[in-house]
Protein backbone atom coordinates (compact mmCIF):
# COMPACT_ATOMS: atom_id res chain seq x y z
CA UNK A 1 0.00 0.00 0.00
CA UNK A 2 1.40 3.50 -0.53
CA UNK A 3 2.48 5.61 2.01
CA UNK A 4 1.43 8.73 0.38
CA UNK A 5 -1.65 8.80 2.79
CA UNK A 6 0.45 9.65 5.36
CA UNK A 7 0.94 12.90 3.89
CA UNK A 8 -1.91 15.67 5.04
CA UNK A 9 -1.27 18.44 2.96
CA UNK A 10 -3.65 21.11 5.02
CA UNK A 11 -1.77 24.07 5.22
CA UNK A 12 -4.27 25.32 7.82
CA UNK A 13 -2.66 25.08 11.53
CA UNK A 14 -5.29 22.84 13.55
CA UNK A 15 -5.73 23.24 17.22
CA UNK A 16 -3.15 19.87 17.59
CA UNK A 17 -1.01 21.39 15.48
CA UNK A 18 -0.85 24.95 17.70
CA UNK A 19 -1.05 23.64 20.84
CA UNK A 20 1.78 21.38 19.81
CA UNK A 21 3.68 24.06 18.59
CA UNK A 22 2.88 26.51 21.63
CA UNK A 23 4.13 23.88 23.89
CA UNK A 24 7.52 23.51 22.04
CA UNK A 25 7.91 26.92 22.27
CA UNK A 26 7.19 27.41 25.76
CA UNK A 27 9.66 24.22 26.65
CA UNK A 28 12.48 26.27 24.10
CA UNK A 29 11.89 29.70 26.02
CA UNK A 30 12.53 27.68 28.95
CA UNK A 31 15.73 25.39 28.66
CA UNK A 32 17.34 27.13 24.91
CA UNK A 33 16.18 30.79 25.14
CA UNK A 34 16.39 30.61 21.03
CA UNK A 35 16.88 33.67 18.63
CA UNK A 36 16.50 33.95 15.10
CA UNK A 37 17.88 36.34 12.76
CA UNK A 38 16.97 36.29 9.10
CA UNK A 39 13.11 35.64 9.31
CA UNK A 40 12.40 37.60 6.29
CA UNK A 41 14.27 35.58 3.99
CA UNK A 42 11.89 32.51 4.46
CA UNK A 43 9.01 33.67 1.19
CA UNK A 44 5.42 34.29 3.09
CA UNK A 45 4.19 32.59 0.39
CA UNK A 46 4.82 30.39 -2.59
CA UNK A 47 7.05 27.17 -2.51
CA UNK A 48 9.64 26.81 -0.36
CA UNK A 49 12.37 24.26 0.56
CA UNK A 50 13.83 25.12 4.19
CA UNK A 51 17.45 23.65 4.29
CA UNK A 52 18.50 23.42 7.79
CA UNK A 53 22.06 22.52 9.38
CA UNK A 54 21.47 18.66 11.44
CA UNK A 55 23.36 18.51 14.53
CA UNK A 56 20.23 17.16 16.99
CA UNK A 57 17.20 15.37 16.92
CA UNK A 58 15.69 18.66 18.22
CA UNK A 59 16.44 20.62 15.27
CA UNK A 60 13.35 19.95 14.12
CA UNK A 61 11.40 21.65 16.76
CA UNK A 62 13.10 24.44 16.14
CA UNK A 63 11.84 24.72 12.82
CA UNK A 64 8.27 25.37 14.06
CA UNK A 65 9.83 28.52 15.23
CA UNK A 66 11.26 29.87 12.00
CA UNK A 67 8.30 31.43 10.60
CA UNK A 68 4.56 31.79 10.74
CA UNK A 69 4.16 29.32 7.74
CA UNK A 70 3.19 25.51 8.42
CA UNK A 71 5.74 23.78 7.46
CA UNK A 72 6.12 20.18 5.86
CA UNK A 73 8.78 17.72 6.65
CA UNK A 74 9.95 13.99 6.59
CA UNK A 75 9.93 11.63 9.31
CA UNK A 76 11.86 7.89 9.80
CA UNK A 77 8.69 5.83 8.62
CA UNK A 78 9.30 3.95 11.79
CA UNK A 79 7.90 6.35 13.81
CA UNK A 80 4.79 6.08 11.35
CA UNK A 81 4.61 2.38 13.20
CA UNK A 82 3.76 3.17 16.62
CA UNK A 83 -0.09 3.22 17.42
CA UNK A 84 -0.78 6.95 17.76
CA UNK A 85 2.66 8.23 17.27
CA UNK A 86 2.40 8.46 13.57
CA UNK A 87 -1.38 10.00 13.32
CA UNK A 88 -0.20 12.36 15.56
CA UNK A 89 3.25 13.67 13.57
CA UNK A 90 1.50 13.39 10.51
CA UNK A 91 -1.17 16.08 11.57
CA UNK A 92 1.55 18.21 12.25
CA UNK A 93 2.87 18.11 8.63
CA UNK A 94 4.86 14.99 8.73
CA UNK A 95 5.32 12.03 6.13
CA UNK A 96 7.32 9.09 6.12
CA UNK A 97 10.98 8.17 4.25
CA UNK A 98 12.55 5.56 4.18
CA UNK A 99 16.34 6.28 5.57
CA UNK A 100 19.09 4.66 3.68
CA UNK A 101 17.30 4.30 0.49
CA UNK A 102 15.98 6.20 -2.78
CA UNK A 103 12.44 6.85 -1.54
CA UNK A 104 10.66 7.57 -4.53
CA UNK A 105 7.26 7.80 -2.60
CA UNK A 106 8.88 10.37 -0.25
CA UNK A 107 10.30 11.92 -3.40
CA UNK A 108 6.60 12.60 -4.78
CA UNK A 109 5.30 13.59 -1.38
CA UNK A 110 8.35 16.19 -1.36
CA UNK A 111 7.42 17.09 -4.63
CA UNK A 112 3.72 17.42 -3.76
CA UNK A 113 4.26 19.71 -0.65
CA UNK A 114 5.83 22.31 -3.15
CA UNK A 115 3.81 22.22 -6.00
CA UNK A 116 0.98 22.96 -3.87
CA UNK A 117 2.68 26.02 -2.81
CA UNK A 118 3.49 25.16 0.45
CA UNK A 119 6.78 25.27 2.91
CA UNK A 120 9.09 21.60 3.07
CA UNK A 121 11.74 21.24 5.91
CA UNK A 122 14.25 19.22 4.27
CA UNK A 123 18.24 18.84 5.96
CA UNK A 124 20.68 18.64 2.80
CA UNK A 125 23.09 16.74 5.31
CA UNK A 126 21.16 13.86 5.78
CA UNK A 127 22.00 12.35 9.02
CA UNK A 128 23.35 14.30 11.86
CA UNK A 129 26.37 15.49 12.20
CA UNK A 130 29.13 16.59 14.07
CA UNK A 131 31.58 20.03 14.55
CA UNK A 132 31.74 23.20 12.73
CA UNK A 133 32.20 22.36 9.24
CA UNK A 134 29.46 21.50 7.03
CA UNK A 135 30.87 19.01 4.65
CA UNK A 136 29.28 17.59 1.30
CA UNK A 137 25.80 17.65 1.10
CA UNK A 138 23.33 15.08 -0.75
CA UNK A 139 21.93 16.69 -3.66
CA UNK A 140 18.16 15.87 -3.19
CA UNK A 141 17.13 19.14 -1.92
CA UNK A 142 18.68 21.19 -5.19
CA UNK A 143 17.01 17.80 -7.25
CA UNK A 144 13.88 18.55 -5.66
CA UNK A 145 14.12 22.39 -5.63
CA UNK A 146 14.49 22.01 -9.35
CA UNK A 147 11.96 19.87 -10.58
CA UNK A 148 9.31 22.13 -8.14
CA UNK A 149 10.25 25.73 -9.17
CA UNK A 150 11.02 26.02 -5.08
CA UNK A 151 13.29 28.45 -3.27
CA UNK A 152 15.75 27.10 -0.92
CA UNK A 153 16.32 28.64 2.15
CA UNK A 154 19.33 27.78 3.77
CA UNK A 155 19.19 27.71 8.27
CA UNK A 156 22.02 27.46 10.58
CA UNK A 157 20.82 26.40 13.87
CA UNK A 158 23.69 26.72 16.16
CA UNK A 159 23.84 25.44 19.94
CA UNK A 160 21.38 21.96 19.29
CA UNK A 161 24.69 19.91 18.95
CA UNK A 162 25.38 19.90 23.09
CA UNK A 163 21.42 19.22 23.34
CA UNK A 164 20.86 16.16 21.63
CA UNK A 165 23.35 15.54 19.25
CA UNK A 166 25.08 12.28 18.06
CA UNK A 167 28.10 12.54 20.97
CA UNK A 168 25.46 12.42 23.44
CA UNK A 169 25.75 15.02 25.39
CA UNK A 170 22.73 16.27 27.58
CA UNK A 171 22.74 20.10 28.49
CA UNK A 172 20.61 22.85 27.95
CA UNK A 173 22.61 25.62 25.55
CA UNK A 174 21.28 28.75 24.36
CA UNK A 175 19.94 28.28 20.90
CA UNK A 176 20.52 31.05 17.70
CA UNK A 177 19.47 30.54 14.87
CA UNK A 178 20.77 32.47 11.23
CA UNK A 179 18.14 32.01 8.38
CA UNK A 180 20.35 33.11 5.32
CA UNK A 181 19.06 34.55 2.11
CA UNK A 182 17.32 32.27 0.02
CA UNK A 183 18.83 30.55 -3.42
CA UNK A 184 17.00 29.41 -6.42
CA UNK A 185 17.69 27.06 -9.09
CA UNK A 186 16.92 27.52 -12.13
CA UNK A 187 16.23 24.36 -14.72
CA UNK A 188 14.25 25.61 -16.56
CA UNK A 189 11.90 22.79 -17.79
CA UNK A 190 12.99 21.23 -14.19
CA UNK A 191 15.09 18.74 -15.65
CA UNK A 192 18.66 20.34 -13.85
CA UNK A 193 21.58 18.78 -14.94
CA UNK A 194 23.89 16.86 -13.01
CA UNK A 195 26.29 19.99 -13.29
CA UNK A 196 23.72 22.68 -12.53
CA UNK A 197 22.85 20.16 -9.53
CA UNK A 198 26.33 20.16 -8.03
CA UNK A 199 27.23 23.44 -8.82
CA UNK A 200 24.07 24.35 -6.20
CA UNK A 201 24.49 22.24 -4.27
CA UNK A 202 27.81 23.45 -3.08
CA UNK A 203 26.35 26.80 -3.18
CA UNK A 204 24.00 25.65 -0.45
CA UNK A 205 26.77 24.31 1.10
CA UNK A 206 28.99 27.10 1.91
CA UNK A 207 25.83 29.36 2.70
CA UNK A 208 25.22 26.37 4.74
CA UNK A 209 28.57 27.11 6.52
CA UNK A 210 28.70 30.76 6.51
CA UNK A 211 25.41 30.82 8.68
CA UNK A 212 26.79 27.97 10.49
CA UNK A 213 29.35 29.92 11.92
CA UNK A 214 27.26 32.88 12.72
CA UNK A 215 24.59 31.40 14.66
CA UNK A 216 27.61 29.24 16.82
CA UNK A 217 29.18 32.76 17.82
CA UNK A 218 25.90 33.60 20.30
Amino acid sequence: MSREHHLELNPSKTPFYRAVAFTLRVLAAIFFRPTTEGRENIPSSGPVLIAPTHRSNLDFAFSLMMSERKIFFMAKDSLFRVPGLGRAIAALGAFPVARGTADREALRAAESVLRAGEALLLFPEGTRKYGPTVDDLRDGAMFIAARSGATVVPVAIGGTEGAWGRKGHRHWPKVHIVIAEPLTIDSGDGRASRSLLTGKTEELRQALESAYARSTKR
